[in-house]
C-alpha cells in the first residue's frame, strides 16, 4: 500500500468496527485528526504511552484480520481492474463517436462504466 497513514485509514474503514469504542475513538483523533499522542492523552487524562498502546493494540487487532481475510488486498486488486473495464468503455464511446455513432454502442459502454462505477462504491 501507498503509505503507512494510508494503510492504516484503509484497515479503520474496513476493520474499525471490531475495535472498542476507547480504540475507535484514539485511532480517528491519532490518524484521521492528525492530533499527536500527547494531545490525545491530555484530552483523555491518561500517559502519552497509554494513548500509545491503545493504538498499537488497535493497530495489531485491525492488520491480524486483514492477514485472515485480506479484504482490502482483494478490494485493491478489484478496483484497479475496474479502472481498466472504465477505461475501455471510454475508449470504446470515444471510437464510437469518431467512426460509426452507433447509439447501441453508445449505450452499452455507458452501462459498463455506470456497473464499474458502481462497483467502486
Amino acid at each position: 500500500m501507498k503509505n503507512q497513514t494510508y494503510r492504516m485509514t484503509m484497515l479503520f474503514d474496513f476493520y474499525g468496527e471490531l475495535l472498542t469504542d476507547r480504540q475507535k475513538e484514539f485511532f480517528d483523533l491519532y490518524y484521521n485528526e492528525d492530533l499527536s499522542l500527547a494531545e490525545i492523552a491530555e484530552n483523555a487524562g491518561i500517559s502519552r504511552q497509554g494513548v500509545r498502546d491503545v493504538i498499537v493494540r488497535a493497530e495489531g487487532i485491525m492488520q491480524e484480520v486483514e492477514d485472515k481475510t485480506g479484504l482490502i488486498r482483494r478490494f485493491e486488486g478489484v478496483r484497479g481492474h475496474l479502472d481498466a473495464i472504465t477505461n475501455a468503455a471510454n475508449e470504446i464511446k470515444t471510437i464510437n463517436a469518431r467512426r460509426y455513432e452507433d447509439p447501441r454502442l453508445t449505450e452499452l459502454a455507458e452501462l459498463i462504466g455506470g456497473e464499474a462505477a458502481a462497483l467502486k462504491e
